[in-house]
């Protein structure tokens, strides 16, 4: 939505305000111009005709909500999972307030509150949400999940470039790794451990996994991860050295709360065994714990508003 306001052009914002089945929850949302679009609402059953009310919105400025399913005057569109799904079209000019603080927001990685009755718009940070009236739309943005891998080698690397994959930011830190490019396109920065991580605001929707097979190593990484606020903080290794590691950790100072977020072995328990499988493992536990994180965040925020999908 920024680039088409960069571009001075108003655009529609659809978001779903209700669902029941379909693939996608509440606060699921589209960005239509009128020439594109980006986004879906459903499996492709209805994503045509919400581009269509969209632009006639765009044109007339009046905000539209879309019934399909159960209840729907569009009787022939039809959602083949059955249920309904209801979907409030807004227009946003280029220079609306709102469109302005989510883009501070995002730019400062703060937690965001969209809030709009379909004509007139509000975005405040998350933590200010508290007094916020009951308008149609409600939708939450959080910052993008930022992936950090600590290591050189094949596991590390696959971590790195399925996060990548997946639409994260991810970086690889190899201070010890070889010169030259990382494959797969992977960002990556060769200086000390101290300067390149030292860079990061480890917050909450940060995931730092480690993997460079080296306990001294891996402690230079664990150490201030674990006194941040990131998310997630992992480490690969074999359950044999865990006692040693939390040992260590310790030594280094940390306390026990501190250490009990450590996440070791790193991953899933799927009997991982090659770069790409321990990939996916790492991957899916980091997921599944931002989604607990996540729901965490919208209860404490403020039931009722949707999290961004």
């Amino acid at each position: 939505m920024f680039e088409a306001a960069d571009r001075g052009q108003p655009f529609a914002l659809a978001t779903i305000i209700s669902a029941d089945g379909g693939p996608r929850p509440p606060g699921a949302q589209m960005v239509v111009t009128e020439r594109a679009s980006w986004g879906y609402l459903s499996g492709g059953c209805i994503e045509d005709d919400v581009a269509l009310n969209a632009r006639e919105v765009i044109k007339s400025g009046e905000p539209r909500t879309l019934v399909y399913g159960e209840g729907s005057p569009f009787i022939d569109i039809r959602l083949p999972c059955g249920g309904r799904i209801e979907v409030a079209v807004e227009r946003v000019p280029p220079d609306d307030t709102a469109l302005h603080a989510l883009r501070s927001l995002t730019a400062t990685r703060r937690p965001a509150v969209w809030t709009s009755d379909g004509s007139t718009r509000t975005c405040v940070p998350a933590e200010d949400c508290g007094d916020i009236g009951r308008e149609p739309i409600l939708r939450r943005y959080d910052p993008a999940l930022r992936l950090i891998v600590v290591g050189s080698d094949p596991f590390a690397l696959a971590i790195c470039a399925m996060g990548k994959t997946i639409g994260w930011e991810a970086v690889l830190l190899a201070p010890f790794g070889p010169a030259g490019d990382a494959p797969f396109g992977i960002r990556h920065d060769r200086r000390p451990l101290g300067q390149s991580l030292g860079e990061f605001d480890l917050d909450g929707w940060t995931a730092v996994a480690v993997a460079t097979h080296d306990l001294d190593l891996d402690e230079a990484a664990l150490v201030p991860a674990l006194r941040s606020r990131a998310g997630y903080v992992g480490v690969l290794g074999s359950r044999r050295k865990l006692a040693q590691r939390r040992v260590g950790l310790a030594e280094a100072g940390l306390t026990e709360a501190e250490i009990s977020r450590l996440h070791a072995p790193i991953g899933i328990a799927i009997d991982a065994q090659s770069p790409w499988e321990v990939a996916v493992a790492v991957i899916a536990e980091i997921i599944e714990n931002q989604r607990s994180i996540g729901s965490l965040h919208l209860q404490l925020a403020s039931p009722g508003i949707h999290a961004a999908a």
